[in-house]
């Protein structure tokens, strides 16, 4: 897909975007607009999802012309019982997004309108295998709240132009768009209202070539997998871009995450559904992953890509059970309380599959900090699970400028050398951040699949010089940075400066003539 049809894609989602944030300045505040905004496109795709579905059914069955959405409440009540056992849910048609659309402006109970058909499309799916998948789908966009405004009126009048703003959307197929829309308006809501949040918001998504370049790397080689899983999966967006870029089939039994925020959980389920991924071939787990992890009885992941939160905080060595837990105590340490970091990476070593690969986002300073942190990196080289580090470049992520690395894990390598990757420069400066172009991402991949030394960009380091270098990590103890700076011709240079101080004495005799021809004059 090329960069330009990209960019105007998310051009016109961003513009769609800003002109309902316009229509509702002043009226909803930024980081309560962007659950209304996410909340209604998804109550839109999901009604439109259900349609077509239906839609092409009946016309495949030779029922031309046929509309879902024309259909009384009484005769599609019949078809209830199927649809939440296909699709996990059902939604009447007086309760479609476009039904409900078509009657908002003249209708003075719409908070109501719109409260009854999110019960009502919860309430779809319970005793059915989806219900844990609905459960709380849409308690981020309360219709009744005053952040919404100060009385009903004025609350349903801001649902109009909420719901108008969101029908504007040309989105088209939802499926084939080139970028990730949701996700897409999700990081664009983020970046616009940030700094309203109280924390950063780059703990919330990935930028997507970074999203690219990670999956890449962990399904490279791979054409399909048990499953796909993210220990801190945020929005999904990583899990998705897995779907897209091996193919949905190709994920046997589908994709698994774990996300500690409730409203990132929350949008972490209703991403899986806008992407068309069926309610038994998604399980998203709403607990903190390094304490209370939730796939222990699953078979291990054949693909694990992640971008944990970076140097949070966690209760390490404060649990005592933690240290005998079977995902750390390998190690004989638990990560610092005050960086949870490589927490992170031993639990998805934990989880990962013998065959599979493991690409994880990092912190820098895990890579060369002494103490527990060293323990650990010794451990996984002294085991040989570390495959690859990458640095990249810096200012890749909204809300930091720091240049992070993706450290690649394998349980089954086939020799005890770490390759060094040194991608510090593969970026397009774009405005003030830096962005992965497709062939920065392509050369990136390139390399890590041909394992080559390239002069100033790649390296595979032997065991025995990593761990002769106290098990430093860093990219550049290993890969030889270009020195760019021009090199100069000393034997030149000083025969040009004789020149010059020749030419010089030339000039000051000249002068010398000319002001004595003027005294003798006088």
């Amino acid at each position: 897909m090329s960069d330009i049809r990209k960019e105007k894609e998310r051009d016109e989602l961003h513009r769609a975007i800003w002109a309902i944030a316009d229509e509702l300045r002043g009226s909803v505040d930024g980081w309560d607009f962007k659950s209304y905004v996410l909340g209604m496109m998804f109550y839109r795709y999901i009604s439109e999802n259900l349609t077509n579905y239906i839609n092409e059914g009946e016309i495949e069955a030779g029922n031309e012309g046929f509309d879902y959405a024309l259909l009384s409440d009484e005769d599609a009540e019949q078809a209830r019982e199927d649809l939440v056992k296909t699709k996990g849910f059902f939604i009447l048609p007086s309760e479609l997004f476009c039904n409900v659309r078509k009657r908002a402006a003249s209708d003075e109970n719409l908070n109501m309108t719109l409260e009854a058909a999110f019960n009502h499309i919860e309430e779809s799916a319970k005793g059915s295998e989806s219900e844990d998948n609905f459960a709380g789908l849409f308690d981020d966009i309360d219709v009744n709240s005053n952040k919404l405004g100060a009385t009903v009126a004025k609350r349903n009048a801001n649902l109009v132009k909420l719901i108008e703003g969101v029908a504007a959307m040309r989105l088209g197929n939802y499926k084939k768009n080139s970028i990730d829309a949701f996700g897409d308006a999700y990081e664009y809501l983020m970046s616009m209202y940030a700094s309203n949040a109280g924390k950063s918001g780059g703990e919330f998504f990935t930028p997507q070539e970074v999203s690219e370049l990670l999956t890449r790397i962990a399904v490279a080689g791979k054409t399909e997998v048990n499953k796909v899983y993210d220990p801190a999966c945020g929005s999904g967006s990583l899990l998705l871009k897995a779907a897209k870029i091996l193919g949905k089939e190709n994920v046997r039994q589908g994709f698994y995450g774990q996300e500690v925020n409730l409203t990132t959980y929350n949008l972490c389920r209703i991403n899986m559904f806008l992407h068309d991924i069926d309610f038994d071939k998604f399980d998203i787990a709403h607990e903190d992953t390094l304490v209370s992890p939730q796939h222990w009885d699953d078979e291990p992941f054949e693909v694990i890509v992640s971008n944990p939160p970076y140097s949070i905080k966690w209760e390490g060595d404060d649990n005592p059970v933690l240290i005998n837990d079977p995902r750390f105590s390998p190690a004989g340490v638990l990560a610092p309380k005050s960086k949870a970091d490589l927490a992170f990476i031993m639990h998805s070593l934990a989880w990962l599959a013998t065959s599979g690969t493991a690409a994880i986002v990092c912190f820098p300073g895990i890579m060369y900090r002494g103490g527990a942190e060293k323990k650990i990196r010794q451990y996984l080289i002294d085991n040989n699970f570390i495959d690859c580090i990458i640095q990249l470049p810096s200012n890749l992520f909204f809300g930091t400028s720091i240049a992070t690395c993706i450290m690649v894990l394998k349980r089954g390598k086939s020799d005890n050398r770490t390759l060094f990757i040194d991608a510090s420069g593969e970026c397009v400066k774009v405005t003030n951040n830096n962005k992965l172009t497709e062939e920065n991402i392509a050369k990136i991949v390139e390399e890590f699949v041909s394992r080559a030394d390239v002069d100033y960009f790649a390296r595979c380091v032997p065991y025995d010089e990593i761990a002769g270098n106290d098990y430093n990590l860093s990219v550049s103890s290993y890969v030889e940075a270009e020195d760019t700076r021009e090199v100069i011709d000393i034997v030149k240079l000083n025969a040009e400066i004789r020149e010059i101080v020749a030419r010089e004495q030339v000039l000051r005799d000249e002068i010398d003539k000319i002001i004595a021809e003027i005294e003798v004059g006088i």
